[in-house]
């Protein structure tokens, strides 16, 4: 079981590293003052699921998921 352990908390360091990188990666949400215009609803904010701030949205969630799934079984398995 220790050793289990030990290759969990690995990948779960990883995930941190991982998940760092991408956030630092994404652009700012802020919209100024286009947004209150109604500019914001332009071709590129429809369509910012398929560039690469869509897919490092999607990338982010799931290590998001990967984060608190393996913190809680970490958390389970300590006090078990």
């Amino acid at each position: 079981m220790d050793i289990l352990r030990t290759i969990i908390m690995v990948v779960f360091i990883a995930v941190c590293v991982i998940l760092t990188i991408v956030v630092l990666m994404q652009e700012g949400k802020h919209g100024g003052l286009g947004a209150l215009a109604g500019a914001a609803d332009s071709y590129w904010g429809k369509n910012k699921g398929r560039s690469m701030e869509g897919v490092l949205i999607k990338v982010t969630r799931v290590l998001i998921i990967l984060f608190l799934a393996i913190a809680a079984f970490l958390c389970i398995a300590r006090f078990a």
